[in-house]
């Protein structure tokens, strides 16, 4: 099978000659550790030496600080020492305390289509080989987004409130993430095959906030974005760190094809138990614990539950570790386990 054949082999639980993988987005600070073990010189070469499955494409998107599409919204209340540099949902927002909805306005929302090179984009996505699945990562984290705008705890507080305020900021962060994302699809049209959008719902024990909220102002705009990439002719990866078991079905629900990453260690993530109950819905991504394993375990250790899972899922799970960004704490030795015993 090609890795193309064999990702979409997977992600819709037929038989498959080996499961398709993803390595994820390993931080930066990763690569150095990663490219002498595997005696790489770049991205590329290390995916080309894994043998890897499905090949990202970041979104070339120029907005200072971060000129990163998932911090591209600056909700951060300025402060005596300048602006917050870092986005954190937890952080005093723009929004915090307002209910008046033409306060809106007051917000310096940036324009996508300024900030996306088109030309790069397209470069980016032509330079993958057809042979690979081209998933371009968007994030479009508008319920997320919409915390940071009033800061976790106001959020929280306005949602129930002045619902009618929390959903005019949701819609707006919607409606700038719709405008992006179609620049970026029209840019690469006939390159790009899937697309990576979410937010975090869970924590380590539960849902941050309980499925019915989630139902009622996370749904409408994920359904939009999720429809938007479907129009596209795209697969829909959606993911959602934590333990999110009450809602895995909803989010197939809301048209994703796939749910990443299953979050090892949360509550209630167990894959047998994903698989009993949401595995006729669609696939998953992940799996691979690296809050403990990645990070702890040994070689053979990370082969063992590597051949469990392949057990439990000989299809409809594309393997990579239970979180997208690999860390420099995790030993090359575990990424060389895990992706040869998929390979077995």
């Amino acid at each position: 099978m090609t890795h193309k054949e064999r990702f979409f082999a997977t992600i819709s639980r037929q038989p498959v000659d080996r499961p398709a993988s993803w390595l994820g987005l390993p931080d930066t600070n990763a690569f150095p550790g990663l490219f002498e073990y595997f005696g790489v010189n770049s991205v590329e070469e290390l995916k080309t030496k894994i043998d890897d499955d499905v090949w990202h494409i970041d979104v070339p998107y120029h907005y200072p600080p971060h000129n990163h599409i998932g911090c591209s919204l600056n909700f951060a209340k300025k402060t005596t020492g300048g602006s917050n540099e870092e986005r954190t949902l937890t952080a005093p927002g723009f929004f915090e305390n307002i209910t008046d909805l033409s306060y809106i306005d007051k917000f310096d929302w940036p324009d996508p289509v300024k900030c996306i090179d088109a030309e790069e984009s397209l470069r980016r996505a032509k330079a993958i080989s057809p042979d690979y699945v081209r998933m371009g990562i968007m994030w479009s984290a508008h319920f997320q987004d919409t915390f940071s705008a009033f800061g976790m705890e106001n959020s929280l507080i306005t949602m129930m409130m002045a619902p009618e305020m929390f959903e005019a900021v949701n819609k707006r962060i919607v409606d700038f993430y719709l405008r992006a994302n179609e620049y970026f699809f029209e840019a690469t049209k006939g390159y790009l095959d899937a697309v990576l959008i979410g937010n975090d719902y869970g924590s380590q024990s539960g849902l941050m906030i309980d499925p019915d909220s989630l139902r009622t102002f996370a749904a409408p705009g994920t359904k939009v974005l999720i429809e938007q990439a479907k129009s596209y002719g795209l697969t829909v990866m959606h993911h959602s760190c934590g333990s999110i078991f009450p809602i895995v079905g909803d989010i197939f629900n809301w048209g994703a094809d796939i749910v990443h990453p299953i979050q090892a260690l949360a509550k209630d993530m167990e894959p047998l138990k994903l698989k009993d109950e949401y595995g006729s819905q669609g696939a998953f991504c992940g799996g691979i614990d690296a809050q403990n394993l990645l990070v702890n375990g040994t070689p053979e250790q990370v082969a063992q539950k590597v051949r469990e899972l392949k057990r439990i899922f000989p299809t409809g799970l594309v393997f990579s570790p239970s979180h997208e960004a690999i860390l420099p704490d995790i030993p090359p030795a575990n990424i060389e386990a895990l992706f040869k015993t998929v390979k077995e």
